[in-house]
């Protein structure tokens, strides 16, 4: 049905959101009906080219044979018992993020946020069980962005998120990003944890240095601090490895994660060392729909396909090409190319959103981090053909800026 969307149709229904729809999001004037690989389609059957993913959650892209089956399979099984029963698919995706990672439990959750809503509980709960409980605070650092819950948002260090809101949750301690003074200044007696997206996303894809992860795993272990890394957007194949924070040889105490786990279904998991999770016990946390049989189901099936060397191979090989001809485009509005695999920013020395609207004229799905960056982070199945033809593009746009 919703292929065959009029153009009546598609003015009635923006009309609609207007009118219907809390008004929290500022949408370009087209509906979005269907999906082909990396690339989607509106209602009038224009294409576009998707460097958004669904903000780095589509990591198959779309309509994907197989995705689309492990849906289909989990469906006609549980959809949801909540959390006060055993169900199998919980458990094997949580053996398999065990297998393939620093941990030795995972706790599940419904979105990223709840992630670290969580990951903040457990940071706290740890020197509570050590009967240090005045260690509370929780140390973030600028250009973070952790979620918009209560918890999160406190560590979110950005007055557009932060001020209407206040107060916010005690206890949050901002340091500088990639600065370690800064860091040994903030992190102290007082530390019950220190969280850091090893790449910050919203941020504008800044890539912490792996000296400054290894301070602060140093400062962590020297202060009794949890250490804990939010790869909600960075993590899951995006770097061109499974984990971002490979590439650095560091390892945190919790790892947060959500966005491509299940392949577009809402699912967050908290992965964690036996030390964080003995410290919590039953009825001490929980959550009705996370971890639920139907989207750990489809959970398994994602990564088990993100974690194959060859899949990861590919993400860093298109990845470099797409920093690399990035880089290419001449033009003095163009200050910055970095990041890593395919999380990569492309800084101008102008606000991007006028670029932005530029691009869906010419099919291109693109999103800020910032006012001066767009940020770039496909369907990991993106190819070099896209990469050209996002370039081209690009370059014509910038031409008549």
């Amino acid at each position: 049905m919703s292929a065959t969307i009029t153009p009546t149709m598609t003015d009635q229904l923006i009309q609609d959101e207007n009118d219907h729809v809390v008004q929290t999001y500022k949408r370009p004037p087209f509906v979005i009906v269907h999906g082909e690989g990396s690339t989607l389609f509106d209602s009038e059957g224009k294409p576009y080219q998707d460097w958004v993913a669904g903000i780095a959650v589509n990591a198959l892209g779309y309509n994907d044979a197989r995705l689309t089956q492990a849906i289909q399979a989990a469906a006609t099984g549980l959809i949801h018992t909540s959390n006060l029963y055993y169900t199998a698919p919980q458990i094997e995706l949580a053996n398999m993020l065990v297998e393939k990672s620093f941990a030795d439990r995972v706790f599940f959750s419904n979105t990223g946020a709840e992630a670290n809503e969580g990951a903040i509980k457990f940071a706290r709960k740890v020197q509570y069980e050590k009967g240090t409980h005045d260690k509370t605070e929780i140390v973030c650092f600028t250009g973070a962005f952790h979620g918009r819950t209560m918890g999160a948002v406190a560590l979110t260090p950005k007055e557009k998120y932060q001020k209407a809101f206040m107060p916010l949750m005690p206890g949050a301690v901002l340091a500088e990003f990639n600065n370690l003074e800064s860091a040994k200044a903030a992190i102290g007696s007082k530390t019950a944890g220190v969280i850091i997206e090893p790449i910050q996303g919203e941020g504008g894809i800044n890539v912490a240095t792996p000296e400054f992860l290894k301070g602060l795993r140093e400062l962590c272990d020297q202060n009794g601090a949890v250490l804990i890394f939010d790869e909600v957007q960075c993590g899951l194949g995006r770097t061109g490895k499974l984990w971002a924070h490979e590439w650095t040889g560091v390892t945190p105490d919790i790892m947060t994660l959500a966005k491509p786990l299940a392949g577009g279904l809402p699912i967050g998991a908290i992965l964690m060392t036996n030390a964080v999770a003995n410290a919590m016990h039953a009825g001490e946390h929980g959550t009705t729909f996370g971890g639920g049989p139907l989207v750990t189901s489809v959970a398994k099936h994602v990564v088990q396909r993100i974690s194959q060397p060859e899949f990861l191979a590919h993400v860093t090989e298109v990845g470099d090409y797409l920093m690399e001809r990035l880089s290419e485009i001449n033009s003095p509005i163009i200050k910055e190319v970095r990041g890593k695999g395919l999380i990569v920013a492309l800084e101008l020395t102008t606000d991007v959103s006028n670029i932005i609207e530029q691009g869906y004229e010419q099919g291109l799905l693109m999103v800020n981090a910032g006012t001066n960056v767009i940020r770039f982070v496909p369907p990991l199945i993106i190819d070099k053909a896209n990469v050209d033809n996002l370039v081209d593009k690009l370059t014509m746009i910038f031409s008549a800026t």
